[in-house]
């Protein structure tokens, strides 16, 4: 039923492609002004971008609330295994004694710029507070995204073989750190497939994410460049490069969680491992365009291993192998 035909009181059944998965009991029925719902959370009155797609391709204009129940799920996905939820991730933070925690989201494969980022919060945290056992969490999201981004299924392939090969950090990470603080990087980190869907909102979309990060029981949440950021179809920004950041410092309340900072980050031949920009001002930048390694990979090649291991280029490859092999 749609929710103009409904009335307080009126119980609907819930479904998404075709399948049954809930009732909710109605509570209001009410109008959705979709100019001001968009305006409000993307911060523009443009409609030509990703997030608001989301909802001017739905021509409904009628919003209800009221009581969901939920059916039993059995979930079929290959990754299933790798979903948690927050009972699941705070029995591990108790169980393994983690005295902090620490979270990173992505969408997409990693890059080793991208990797880093999860690298240098956990040691940001780990020299600045010492804490005494640091849960370190790659924690993807695995729900609907946008259509030309890589499926939920290879993305965590790529995670499982970084994780499982203990190739996370590797020829990057500060080794003396972890070993003064008698700590192991790889050894501390899990993988958290976090089972909800890209809105694209950019600053308000990071403070919900850090909220789940929250409700998931870990104490800090890494916010890095352009997060959950998607440009207006011309190309250019809604958002500035480090709008997500600064949000949280103009909340109205406080989180429990808190958020770590991270910069533009590279490869550099002087260092001979990947470190921020802003630390290697002047130093030799190592870099490809995302648009250049899609297409080596698309290609069959191997990428260059300073921009993105082969752990994850061998599942990428064999992704767009049988991708062109499917549409041929």
């Amino acid at each position: 039923a749609e929710a103009e035909t409904l009335k307080a009181g009126e119980k609907a059944v819930l479904e998404f492609e075709g399948k049954v998965f809930g009732v909710i009991t109605i509570d209001s029925v009410y109008d959705w002004d979709k100019s001001e719902f968009i305006e409000k959370t993307y911060g523009t009155t443009r409609t030509d971008h990703p997030g608001a797609r989301l909802w001017t391709g739905d021509e409904r204009t009628k919003l209800c609330g009221g009581e969901i129940s939920l059916l039993a799920f059995t979930d079929e996905r290959e990754f299933k295994d790798r979903i948690m939820s927050p009972a699941d991730t705070r029995k591990i933070l108790a169980e393994e004694g983690y005295d902090a925690s620490i979270a990173f989201q992505t969408r997409n494969p990693l890059h080793r710029a991208h990797e880093y980022a999860l690298v240098y919060g956990a040691e940001k945290v780990l020299r600045e507070e010492k804490p005494s056992k640091i849960g370190v969490f790659l924690n993807p999201l695995v729900g609907q995204l946008k259509g030309d981004d890589v499926p939920a299924a290879t993305r965590m392939l790529t995670y499982e073989r970084l994780i499982d090969g203990h190739y996370l950090g590797d020829g990057d990470k500060d080794a003396e750190l972890w070993k003064s603080s008698g700590q192991d990087l790889n050894q501390q980190t899990k993988l958290a497939g976090l089972d909800m869907r890209m809105y694209y909102g950019g600053p308000s979309e990071a403070v919900m994410h850090a909220i789940y990060r929250q409700n998931l029981g870990f104490t800090k949440f890494i916010i890095g460049r352009k997060h959950a950021d998607a440009p207006y179809d011309d190309k250019t920004d809604i958002w500035g490069d480090f709008d997500a950041q600064e949000i949280f410092t103009k909340l109205g309340g406080k989180l429990s969680i808190e958020t770590v900072n991270v910069g533009f980050a590279a490869y550099f031949e002087e260092i001979a491992r990947v470190g921020l920009v802003e630390d290697n001002k002047g130093k030799t930048k190592v870099s490809i365009s995302g648009t250049k390694v899609r297409s080596i990979l698309n290609s069959g090649d191997m990428p260059d291993s300073r921009i993105m291991r082969p752990s994850t280029a061998e599942v990428l490859i064999e992704y767009y192998k049988k991708k062109n092999a499917e549409t041929a």
